[in-house]
């Protein structure tokens, strides 16, 4: 029997572009001869559809639109995800399901029982999970066919009193089919090989699995299906950030070696890269959007982004603000045009000495006698805002937000200035990181200018600023939040690793005092295995850690 893995890029709720994309490579895989087409978790609507799945006639059209897929499978299978009505009053009104479709009509269906509520997940909001386990049976093959979490419940602190493999196994399956929305983080490629060589190793069959690919506003995908033989070695890996078909053949993937070549897997930052290059690309076109306007004060974190849009966009459609200030460097001007020149996108030069002394001027009054503060610097970065907000108001363009995660986590920022944004580029990136991303976008030629790389990096609101005026050095104040983000560790824990007590505490109550910001800030992409936003739910009144 020979397996086609399709692995499409979705637009959640376009079931027209979404129906077509699914017909076209059920055609194609037949071109090629496969026996069977497999596509990803809730294909036909897009993942995360969220509270489009509250709405009747968006179940409904996934439905029609299954309906049509299902006259496209005549001499070949398919099988495709797709959000179905649960027919019992008692429970959730859905299920999260798959359809088996054959000779031009839905032969069966499946029910994922496995619902995660954790980080992005908030299936259980939605959908009953499944109770009753049955195979698919085609060709003379008993398929075990499982959706996404369904096969995650095998490591040693298991989340859920049941797995739905071990209910499967007991009808003596031939292979298992797993159909996948596994969003990406830069650690989760090697995480979701290792589970599911598990599973192919703990129940003696081969496993095909098949991922999505593509951004849905924060929420990457980064497609890598997989096949592993029954003795859970890993046969192939499809390609990452694009989308893909390739046919197996069962009896090949269970008895011969190096039959299909793997993947190319990269580094951190290379995924980082292309993650936020798909990210950037999908929010827009998705969006039926085009140009993208930031602000490009001369230092890293907007230099950075402003290549990604390049490379994302094209050159073309991307706008570059120079907004100097009175307290701006000479070189961090110069900076800002080197690359300009470097990538050649569009640019303005705008300064923003005037409506910042206007402001002063107009709040003279109740400032008199009063020192220079965080309050005059936020005017700067206010005033810098509403220009970049005029721009986009006035030509169309989408405003990208530069802030990176460092700064996010700590409130380094000012809001309504320089955390306005429709999409953050580098919201989960360190500034660490931030410092690696620049240097593998320079690996060909230097795109980023040297000197924005290695100068100490300020906010210049105010004389001869340094941001380490007011944070921890970037190693140290990275390595902590890692600790306490990522890792979810408190400030004990932390200190017990010899870290300095004093500043751990200091951190983490930035953190906590930040967190009424976030609740403020553009959605971020998504490339950590804990971003800010949607994944990270922290009270802003609460106390702990403060």
């Amino acid at each position: 029997m020979k397996i086609a893995l399709a692995q499409l890029n979705y637009h959640i709720g376009n079931f027209e572009s979404n129906t077509q994309k699914i017909i076209s490579q059920i055609e194609l895989a037949k071109s090629k001869g496969a026996d069977m087409v497999v596509f990803a978790e809730l294909a036909i609507c897009g993942y995360p559809p969220r509270d489009f799945l509250e709405f009747e006639d968006f179940i409904s059209l996934c439905d029609n639109a299954a309906q049509t897929i299902a006259k496209h499978c005549t001499e070949i299978a398919c099988i495709v995800g797709l959000p179905i009505k649960n027919p019992v009053i008692e429970g959730k009104d859905l299920f999260n399901a798959a359809y088996f479709m054959a000779d031009g009509e839905v032969k069966q269906t499946v029910k994922k029982a496995l619902l995660p509520t954790y980080d992005v997940f908030d299936e259980y909001r939605y959908f009953e999970p499944n109770t009753v386990f049955e195979c698919v049976n085609f060709k003379g093959k008993k398929i075990a066919l499982t959706i996404c979490e369904d096969l995650w419940n095998i490591n040693d602190n298991p989340l859920y009193v049941s797995c739905p493999m071990d209910e499967l196994i007991k009808q003596q399956p031939d292979l298992m089919i797993n159909i996948a929305a596994s969003p990406f983080d830069y650690g989760h490629d090697e995480d979701r090989i290792k589970v599911l060589s598990d599973n192919a190793k703990k129940y003696q069959l081969p496993l095909f699995y098949v991922n999505q690919v593509g951004a849905q506003t924060e929420i990457i995908f980064d497609g890598g299906s997989l096949v592993f033989d029954e003795e859970g070695s890993l046969k192939a890996e499809m390609k990452y950030f694009e989308e893909d078909l390739q046919v197996f053949d069962l009896e090949e993937v269970q008895n011969v070696k190096n039959k299909y070549p793997a993947a190319e897997r990269t580094s951190d930052i290379e995924q980082i890269h292309d993650a936020l290059i798909l990210g950037i690309k999908d929010y827009f076109a998705k969006s039926g959007f085009k140009k993208a306007v930031l602000g490009l004060s001369g230092g890293i974190d907007s230099a950075v982004v402003c290549a990604l849009a390049c490379k994302a966009l094209g050159a073309e459609n991307v706008m570059a603000i120079l907004m100097p200030s009175k307290y701006s460097s000479d070189h961090s001007v110069q900076d800002a045009l080197d690359l300009v020149n470097n990538i050649g996108c569009k640019h303005e030069i705008i300064p923003i000495k005037e409506a910042a002394d206007a402001f002063d001027s107009m709040l003279a009054k109740p400032f008199e006698g009063l020192p220079f503060s965080l309050a005059e610097e936020n005017i700067q970065a206010r005033s810098r805002g509403i220009v970049v907000m005029a721009m986009s108001n006035k030509f169309g363009y989408i405003l990208l937000n530069t802030s990176n995660k460092s700064e996010c986590a700590v409130g380094y920022g000012t809001l309504y200035g320089d955390m306005c944004g429709a999409i953050s580029v580098i919201g989960d990136v360190y500034k660490t990181q931030v410092f690696n991303l620049a240097r593998y976008i320079n690996k060909d030629r230097e795109i980023i200018p040297i000197n924005t790389i290695v100068k100490p990096p300020s906010a210049e609101l105010r004389p001869d600023q340094k941001d380490s005026d007011s944070l921890p050095e970037y190693d140290e104040l990275d390595a902590i939040l890692y600790q306490h983000i990522e890792l979810k560790k408190g400030s004990n824990a932390i200190i017990a690793q010899g870290f300095n007590e004093a500043l751990v505490r200091r951190i983490l109550r930035m953190v906590n005092l930040a967190e009424f910001k976030r609740y403020q800030t553009p959605p971020i992409l998504r490339v950590s295995p804990k971003a800010f936003g949607m994944g990270r739910r922290m009270p802003i009144v609460g106390k702990y850690m403060d």
